[in-house]
């Protein structure tokens, strides 16, 4: 489905605006190879039209020879800004940066934050920004799932599909994204509307099950039969089941690290994104496959902490369950599950 240049400037305009974006102040768009020509293009005349200095930095794409698979996600860690001062100069001299190539989990956008730059990420399709534009809503729910999980103590992950886990909570920091920066030296990820958190390290224990019809990334696939992976003591310690599981097993054995399979779990908060497998994957160039997942999961809420309101009104009472299957490679699979809290000891 096609946008009209309107419309994504629009959205833009609207998104640097939740931004706190003033005039006068410097915006770098960072591109590669595989960023849309619109979404550069409408960002630039939105960003110019709020009285913003702008500037394009277009970096080369490197690690083709070590991603396992077709997905840009499939190896992060070393980027393009990977020794490369000037262009990090660049990014830490600018009030706000719009990656619309996806630099992710490396030190250098670590180091570009920490200058109190703000970082927003946006590189999915141009219908799809213009379908999830965040809202002040979005941010309130947000915070209010992520006041929800800093207060609990365990998280009982279960879904009619078998999975049942059980993740202590409070070790690690409860992390809200909802698309856009309002604060120096945020990162965000428009679309989003989420909140996440690691349980305790070592500490998870249980099954999941990825159920027929799940979306397996970064092989951009929906599984054909169930895969169960046992989880013990913070480790995926078995993963059983047919080819999909096999499959699974191997690209997981070809990181070669014990450390390997933790994983975030996260409560969605994003009311505008579409529910269904028909939007879910994608293996177009400019289409994100991994985002298209996610959309699908973070249409649902997180506001029914009990399964009893949760077997009533399911659509409002999911949560997702994206799992990290590396350290340094955000890839994994959904499952639509239900939990449970325990704020107690």
């Amino acid at each position: 489905m096609a946008v009209s240049d309107y419309q994504l400037i629009e959205a833009w305009q609207k998104v640097l605006t939740l931004s706190n974006l003033e005039a006068g102040q410097t915006v770098t768009i960072l591109t590669s190879m595989s960023t849309h020509p619109q979404t550069l293009s409408c960002a630039t005349i939105a960003a110019q039209s709020k009285g913003a200095i702008v500037n394009r930095l277009d970096l080369p794409p490197v690690n083709a020879e070590k991603a396992l698979s077709r997905d840009a996600l499939a190896y992060l860690g070393t980027t393009p800004l990977t020794g490369n001062k000037a262009a990090i100069a660049a990014l830490k001299a600018s009030d706000l940066v719009l990656d619309l190539m996806t630099l992710l989990f490396s030190p250098e956008q670590h180091e570009i934050l920490e200058s109190g730059t703000k970082i927003l990420l946006a590189v999915e399709p141009p219908e799809i920004l213009v379908r999830t534009v965040p809202i002040e809503a979005d941010r309130k729910r947000v915070k209010a799932a992520s006041a929800l999980i800093a207060k609990s103590k365990q998280m009982h992950i279960t879904s009619e599909a078998g999975t049942d886990l059980r993740c202590p909570l409070g070790e690690f920091p409860a992390i809200s994204e909802y698309g856009y920066v309002d604060e120096p030296g945020r990162w965000d990820h428009w679309p989003s509307g989420f909140t996440l958190t690691w349980p305790n390290e070592g500490g998870a224990t249980g099954r999941i099950v990825i159920d027929k019809g799940d979306i397996l990334l970064p092989q951009k696939k929906y599984v054909a039969e169930p895969i169960t992976l046992t989880v013990e003591n913070g480790y995926a310690t078995r993963i059983e089941g047919g080819i999909d599981a096999q499959l699974l097993d191997e690209y997981m054995k070809s990181f070669n690290d014990p450390e390997a399979m933790p994983f975030p779990i996260s409560a969605g908060g994003c009311n505008r994104a579409p529910i269904g497998p028909r939007w879910a994957c994608t293996t177009g160039k400019t289409q994100s496959a991994w985002m298209r997942a996610r959309l699908k999961a973070i249409s649902c809420f997180l506001w029914a902490p009990t399964t009893k309101r949760a077997a009533a009104a399911p659509r409002h009472a999911i949560l997702i369950f994206p799992c990290v299957i590396a350290r340094s490679n955000w890839m994994g699979w959904m499952l639509c599950v239900t939990a449970r809290f325990w704020t107690g000891a």
